[in-house]
């Protein structure tokens, strides 16, 4: 499978090379453009760098290389993305003098940042993510994304963790996903409809892959895979505040974030850096969900704070923004995460499961209300 991966991966790197880039400068695309191809079991990714201004001059000699790579013997999927850098040469405008400072027209020169567009069919998105890993929250995704379901919604759930992407497991679904033309067909496990890179590589896989070709199987995840008619895509984030937390804010329309900590200082500090990012990005937030709260004995039903508790919340409060629940941490949650059951629906009636229902509600209120203001 790799030797025929890598004789893809060659044919498609001449192939680009022959594409014209349709402005003045007219350079062939592989020559000056390409940073890299991935290819896995015939799905092929092409990343071009290309300065922002010249993006939408290119858009056509993209589409015939993407059309034409697709046509390859042995591709079953093929994307190529442009990724938009500023020219090296551009510098910031020079003051304005003789009066005409106030017009702007050096700003005007500037080409505007695009503006994130609602996907087609998708009402809403929520982003969950952490400032920190460990805490739980693609756990917290799987179990909100089947709660949204449960309560009668149409649920996508899409993981952006390309790195680390652990749905499939948590899903219990380990198919690749179906082609059907130049889209992907979504895997639907326990009412939902998913996506994750770990449908489409070896689950040891190590994704050794630079910022531009993350940011493409990301944009290829939002634009590329059939999602159909949903009331909601949940968008299980990697931990951070990098590169694929700035391609969904600028690429997608999203309604909202949820973020995810643990009581423990050390992830409040880095959840409190998430919440300004979504700030940042005017991403609205939903609030905060402190996960692993507490730890009841399944013998004597003592509580044991072990990451401390009510951290979360005291967060929350300081930075306006509301608390949605709490999670605690219980051994049956780790399990049924494992066996890829969601708890939400081997065990409804626990503690979490009964904490994952209350938190789905007060979003579905969330949505509605965001609906009713839109």
């Amino acid at each position: 499978m790799a030797e025929h991966d890598d004789a893809l991966a060659l044919a498609a790197r001449r192939l680009i090379t022959t594409f014209q880039a349709e402005d003045a400068k007219g350079e062939l695309l592989g020559a000056t453009h390409l940073e890299g191809i991935a290819v896995r079991d015939g799905l092929v990714q092409v990343t071009l760098g290309v300065d922002r201004a010249r993006a939408g001059s290119l858009e056509q000699a993209r589409r015939a290389a993407e059309a034409a790579i697709a046509r390859l013997p042995g591709v079953r999927n093929a994307t190529v993305v442009l990724t938009a850098h500023r020219a090296p040469q551009e510098t910031a405008p020079a003051p304005q003098t003789g009066g005409h400072a106030g017009h702007g027209h050096g700003a005007a020169s500037r080409p505007p940042a695009p503006k994130p567009q609602p996907i087609p069919g998708i009402a809403h998105i929520i982003a969950v993510g952490s400032g920190k890993g460990g805490v739980g929250k693609s756990t917290v995704s799987v179990n909100l994304a089947v709660a949204l379901a449960q309560a009668g919604l149409r649920v996508g759930l899409m993981d952006a963790d390309i790195y680390g992407p652990s749905l499939p497991r948590m899903l219990g679904a380990s198919r690749r996903p179906d082609v059907r033309g130049d889209r992907l067909i979504p895997i639907e496990a326990w009412g939902l409809k998913a996506m994750s890179m770990g449908f489409l590589v070896e689950e040891d896989s190590a994704m050794i892959w630079r910022g531009p070709m993350i940011m493409g199987a990301v944009q290829q995840f939002l634009g590329q895979v059939e999602w159909g008619e949903l009331d909601v895509l949940v968008v299980d984030l990697p931990p951070g505040t990098g590169d694929i937390q700035l391609t969904l804010s600028q690429r997608a329309k999203v309604t909202g974030a949820v973020i995810v900590s643990t009581p423990q200082d050390i992830a409040l500090i880095d959840a409190r850096r998430a919440v300004k990012m979504f700030e940042k990005v005017e991403i609205p937030i939903f609030g905060v969900i402190e996960n692993m709260s507490y730890f009841c004995c399944p013998n004597c039903g003592h509580q044991t704070n072990i990451f401390g508790h009510g951290g979360a919340r005291a967060e929350a409060a300081t930075l306006g923004q509301a608390f949605l629940g709490e999670i605690p941490l219980l051994p049956e949650v780790r399990a049924m995460s494992d066996a890829g059951t969601p708890v939400v629906t081997e065990a409804p009636d626990s503690e979490a499961g009964r904490a994952f229902a209350a938190i789905a509600q007060t979003l579905l209120s969330r949505l509605g209300a965001e609906t009713e203001r839109a």
